[in-house]
């Protein structure tokens, strides 16, 4: 077996064996790894380890891991981040952690785990999901305001699967969670639900009455509330100390503050300093995640939210997104630039640097090559798991960096029409905190803006993630007052793009065609999808 670790040592930092300063600790538990970040009171990072695990997939649309491999890869991460640093385990001052959500844990009254926790990706829910469309709960705003349909990730429609088809987990299991809940419980014996999780995820909405009992009656799964934790609690609320047994495992000192952490996604958006309205932070890697704060509760088509109190209190927060932005960039490379790829890497070069010079001297809008980003389905605006990519305009003329870029315009076009949808509600973005692998490429980037409109800031620490966790680990050891303070005094904007007239006219032309063609071809697309299906 591979060994798949990895440990970035000192990045900056004043830290060091002969300091005796204050440090964060903060844990983020991804799909594909469990990562450790140590960085000072000012948000500079000294080390960040990484241990990756398996994820397996039984069926097809299904998608579980191992709890206890989570937790055994924080162990590992925990001592190589803390050698790296060179510090002292008795340095940090405070701890919190971050997970993906939709990722459902059954546990039993000691806290022992009953089955492989059912992963965020994971759609086996979807007969589930699909009764939503019956109910007129308030919980419905959510999803587009009520027009959307419910999406088969979300939490009560697992739990209701795990009612139905694994009955016999579902009534030992005491304790029916997402994985960051379960992480609270593995570091400090607390049962709790994190706002985040619960806002997000769970239907909860403290400006509606909390818990949407209607809702959960009709999906058939009302009973799950009594297996979720009571105390839900805000972010960066301490949780409890480090209880004795994990610090042992994880060669730190017992009592540390543990701080009440979030989802993954708005882990970044704390790590981008996105924490009032007016801003969006655009995290970026295989998929766009657009999220933002809004002083007033909105809902509308075509955007998920907003969610009361979920990152910030008295905020509310708005959600959208792009299934597959860098995975259809990979997909051209790896499937259709193969020999530019070897030769690149054979001299040395990035393959996706040398296809962006090629796509540069290209002029907006691909001379007249459109394509539309849905390869994996549309997450927003339209909650459309059966959509597809479309290529419009193709020609003989066009070459492979025609279709490079035109795909890298694509993803562009999508978050546009996806800011385009929220300002229709009344959500204005002034501008843009970006993190993630799109960051690496100016071009790209200054393409977002030009079509956007919308300057693009990029912050110091790239890892917004990891820097997030410890921006609340920050607040719950009590160096900082709330989220907002301790991010003005972590976070650091380094760069700006800033949108350029000439080519944001160009592109007006060609996002509103963008927007044109999946509407005219979606039943079209839908009987090819559902015939495919059969197969």
């Amino acid at each position: 077996m591979t060994d798949r670790t990895d440990t970035v040592g000192s990045t900056g930092s004043t830290g060091g064996a002969g300091n005796q300063g204050t440090y964060l600790m903060g844990i983020d538990f991804g799909t594909e790894s469990c990562r450790v970040s140590v960085c000072d009171v000012e948000g500079r990072p000294l080390a960040l380890a990484a241990t990756g695990y398996p994820t397996s997939h039984p069926r097809p649309g299904w998608a579980e891991q191992d709890p206890e491999d989570w937790w055994n890869a924080l162990q590992a991460s925990t001592h190589r981040a803390l050698d790296s640093a060179g510090i002292s385990a008795s340095q940090i001052a405070g701890i919190s952690y971050d997970a993906t959500t939709l990722t459902l844990v059954a546990m039993d009254r000691r806290g022992q785990v009953l089955r492989p926790a059912i992963m965020w990706m994971d759609v086996r829910a979807t007969e589930q999901a699909a009764r939503a469309q019956a109910s007129d709960s308030v919980a419905r705003l959510y999803n587009g305001g009520g027009s959307s349909p419910a999406v088969a990730e979300w939490y009560p429609f697992k739990a209701a699967w795990l009612k139905e088809n694994e009955p016999q987990t579902y009534i030992q299991a005491a304790h029916v969670v997402d994985a960051v809940d379960w992480a609270t419980y593995k570091l400090t014996g607390e049962w709790t639900t994190s706002i985040s999780s619960a806002a997000l995820r769970m239907y909860y909405n403290r400006s509606h009455g909390g818990w949407p009992e209607d809702f959960y009656e009709t999906i058939g799964c009302a009973d799950v509330l009594a297996k979720v934790p009571e105390r839900v609690l805000d972010l960066g609320v301490p949780v409890g100390p480090l209880a004795t047994v994990p610090a042992q495992l994880l060669g730190l000192r017992p009592g540390i503050p543990v701080a009440q952490g979030p989802a993954d996604a708005w882990a970044g958006q704390i790590g981008l300093g996105v924490l009032s309205p007016g801003s969006m932070a655009l995290i970026t890697g295989s998929s766009h995640v657009l999220t933002g704060q809004s002083a007033t509760e909105i809902h509308g088509p075509g955007f998920f939210g907003a969610y009361t109190d979920a990152v910030v209190p008295g905020q509310y927060t708005v959600e959208g997104g792009q299934v597959s932005t860098g995975s259809v960039l990979k997909w051209f490379k790896d499937g259709f630039a193969s020999d530019l790829t070897s030769a690149a890497e054979k001299v040395g070069l990035n393959p996706y640097t040398v296809l962006d010079a090629q796509a540069a001297k290209i002029r907006p809008g691909s001379d007249g090559l459109i394509i539309n980003d849905y390869f994996q389905g549309n997450r927003t605006p339209y909650s459309d798991s059966k959509a597809r990519g479309i290529v419009a305009g193709l020609s003989l003329m066009h070459t492979p960096a025609h279709f490079y870029r035109a795909i890298e315009e694509s993803v562009c076009y999508g978050t546009a029409h996806n800011l385009q949808v929220m300002a229709e509600a009344g959500f204005q973005v002034r501008r843009i905190v970006a993190c993630g692998g799109a960051t690496k490429s100016r071009d790209w980037m200054q393409m977002h803006a030009d079509v956007t409109g919308v300057p693009i800031a990029v912050t110091e620490v790239g890892d917004a993630v990891a820097l997030g966790a410890c921006v609340v680990a920050a607040v719950g050891a009590g160096l900082y007052q709330d989220l907002g303070e301790a991010a003005a005094s972590m976070v650091r904007e380094i760069d700006v793009f800033e949108p350029r007239s000439e080519p944001h006219e160009e592109y007006r032309f060609y996002l509103e065609r963008y927007r044109e063609l999946f509407p005219r071809v979606q039943d079209t697309i839908h009987k090819v999808v559902d015939r495919e299906a059969m197969r």
